[in-house]
């Protein structure tokens, strides 16, 4: 997780309630801290805004001392901006939870009523928000890591929300069941089955190691290509699958199999040895075979007329 500096602030005078608020919110306070908590009137905003100690940054929003604020203070200064119930969203809640490196603008916030535009941000009418969907990281109110990737299903490209879900298992914030329960919520979302269908990976495994192996064979065999070896031995390597002719090798792989860093240091240095003993080799996955066989097939039946071209076994 991006570490979160605050900045320091300066010429806020002798108020130092509204400084060490400040501080605590990235430089940034309400029209409603400063008139409840704090106990200033209407004027006596009025002249700190003159004199330089305040500095509007939205309707109902001030920076302290000086505008400078870090990313930070501007996320915070944008639901401040939206009322009480507001929540960093989207794009905007994918960066402050770093499943991305680059935060979108305008910044996007949701709320769970209508309410006027907030020029420049982008505001969301986000009916059906629960306490489940809601969360504060750094001190800024922000849609939870299942509500934010729910959203991120409606506005980036599938690829995208592969990663950023990666990205939340990295830094130990995915919970599956979590994320599946806000889905059971979500139903008629926009991003409802994008998300499901990124979430494939993560479920239970749709075979065995043996039922894997045995479905790849009835699928060559109803492909009519030549039937492979299976344990063969090649260059100290026991392959899943191999073809001695065309001197190619598919491994087969389940959910978890090459999971921790070992195995897929391991994986790699197994591929470079094969490769210098003049081995084609690609991998499939148990998500991938399930979910398109007759794709899966044809690519294995083109890399073996690819082997055999390579080898001068086909004109």
């Amino acid at each position: 997780m991006r570490e979160k500096r605050q900045p320091r602030l300066r010429g806020v005078g002798a108020d130092s309630a509204l400084a060490a608020l400040a501080e605590k919110q990235h430089g940034v306070v309400s029209i409603r801290q400063l008139c409840g908590p704090l106990g200033y009137s209407e004027s006596a905003i009025g002249r700190s805004v003159a004199a330089g100690r305040l500095h509007r940054l939205h309707r109902g929003v001030y920076a302290v001392g000086h505008a400078r604020l870090s990313p930070y203070g501007d996320c915070l200064a944008a639901v401040l901006a939206c009322g009480p119930d507001a929540l960093l969203s989207h794009g905007s809640a994918a960066w402050l939870w770093g499943m991305t490196k680059y935060g979108p603008k305008p910044l996007a916030v949701s709320t769970p009523v209508s309410r006027r535009r907030r020029s420049p941000i982008k505001l969301h009418r986000a009916r059906g928000l629960i306490d489940e969907d809601r969360a504060l990281e750094a001190g800024i109110p922000v849609t939870a890591v299942p509500r934010t990737l729910l959203d991120q299903a409606t506005t980036v490209r599938f690829g995208i929300l592969q990663r950023g879900i990666e990205r939340t298992e990295e830094l130990r914030l995915f919970d599956l069941r979590k994320v599946d329960a806000m889905l059971a919520r979500n139903v008629g979302h926009p991003g409802h089955g994008a998300l499901r269908h990124a979430l494939e990976l993560y479920r239970e495994p749709v075979f065995t190691r043996s039922e894997l192996e045995r479905r790849f064979l009835d699928l060559v065999e109803q492909a009519g290509l030549p039937r492979p070896s299976t344990g063969f031995n090649v260059a100290g390597y026991e392959l899943d699958i191999f073809w001695p002719g065309e001197r190619f090798a598919v491994e087969l792989d389940t959910f978890g199999t090459h999971g921790g860093p070992g195995s897929f240091e391991a994986d790699r240095l197994r591929q470079e040895d094969l490769m210098l003993v003049d081995v084609g080799m690609t991998r499939i996955t148990d998500r991938r075979l399930a979910r398109e066989p007759r794709q899966v097939i044809a690519r294995v039946a083109d890399l073996l007329k690819k082997r055999r071209r390579e080898l001068r076994l086909e004109a």
